[in-house]
């Protein structure tokens, strides 16, 4: 990530993340984008001008960071759904980065802000094996006795080097549904690329547990202690949750804190809405909630990045940007 002088937690120490990615994108595109095996990432490859314009939509409205379209992308899923070479499946993960990056020159343009500013950062999207699979696993994590950890390893390997060679300011390892995945990403992380920064992201099925059922504290607590071990901590952007009902968010980070004794562990948290997505139907059904009536409470829990995840649009977002500009947080 770029060290520049015109932005670092002491001179802004709340940032806000964008939303749903291919929520919006659904917005910009004449086709249906849940249920996808590839879900937004297809449109990297289709139609390049309605991803730069999704990015451009929560930029617009406030957004801090913004996260590459690859939660979904792998070589394997690129070939297989799009028919394309392996080296073209490399080419459109580089290709989201230049996308991510395209929509942050032009915004930086429109408001007349150097080219080279750290803000508004790119981080690159690292979903979970599950994602992948697109059976919904991502929200059970049922593929944790499949699988071993150093297959996930090597599974999740291709797509960071890719991203990390691109030149993203960070990794966004997110929606991790089971511990032995949690660890997996955060292990090969800190253990192979000594200079990426980046968050661990949990996926929650309630108040207490992970989608798999695992304690969701003693999970983001193992990520702590292995960044500890390593003396990494300013590399560790946070750990948290997303695409979770914002109803589960404080207990669950209140479980963390409380394990985590007088450590002052940094948090991430960028919920949903709170509706169900029904894998099946490919579709989200119940009611949603406005996320930024919880804001307040998760950054007094110590959250440093907060935002949306599914169903979170540029309005969300920008709601959450007029409350934290009227704080006065000293770091």
């Amino acid at each position: 990530m770029k060290e520049n002088q015109n932005w670092n937690w002491d001179t802004k120490p709340i940032l806000v993340k964008c939303g749903g990615f291919s929520s919006q994108l659904a917005r910009n595109v004449n086709e249906k984008v849940d249920g996808d095996p590839l879900w937004g990432s297809r449109f990297d490859a289709t139609n390049p001008e309605a991803v730069v314009q999704t990015h451009l939509d929560f930029l617009r409205n406030g957004a801090d960071i913004i996260l590459t379209n690859t939660y979904q992308s792998s070589v394997e899923g690129f070939v297989k759904y799009l028919g394309v070479t392996r080296e073209r499946g490399v080419e459109l993960i580089q290709k989201s980065v230049q996308l991510a990056r395209q929509a942050k020159e032009q915004y930086l343009t429109e408001i007349g802000s150097d080219l080279e500013s750290a803000l508004p950062l790119i981080l690159g999207s690292i979903g979970p094996y599950g994602a992948c699979l697109h059976d919904g696993s991502e929200y059970s994590g049922n593929y944790a006795h499949k699988i071993s950890k150093e297959q996930l390893k090597s599974w999740h390997r291709t797509r960071i080097e890719i991203l990390l060679a691109a030149g993203v300011d960070g990794l966004a390892l997110e929606t991790l549904p089971c511990q032995l995945e949690v660890e997996a990403v955060a292990e090969l992380v800190l253990d192979n690329f000594s200079d990426a920064k980046f968050w661990v992201s949990l996926q929650c099925k309630d108040e207490k547990h992970l989608a798999s059922g695992e304690p969701f504290a003693e999970a983001a607590l193992s990520v702590w202690r292995l960044v500890q071990s390593r003396k990494a901590e300013n590399r560790l952007l946070g750990i948290g949750l997303n695409c979770v009902n914002p109803l589960f968010v404080t207990p669950l980070l209140s479980s963390l804190t409380k394990v985590a004794g007088s450590d002052r562990i940094p948090l991430v948290v960028y919920s949903n809405r709170g509706e169900i997505y029904d894998a099946e139907q490919g579709e989200w059904t119940g009611t949603g909630e406005e996320v930024v009536k919880f804001v307040p409470e998760w950054i007094q829990l110590g959250a440093r990045i907060v935002g949306g995840c599914c169903r979170v649009y540029p309005t969300d977002v920008l709601a959450i940007r007029k409350y934290v500009d009227g704080l006065n947080i000293k770091p």
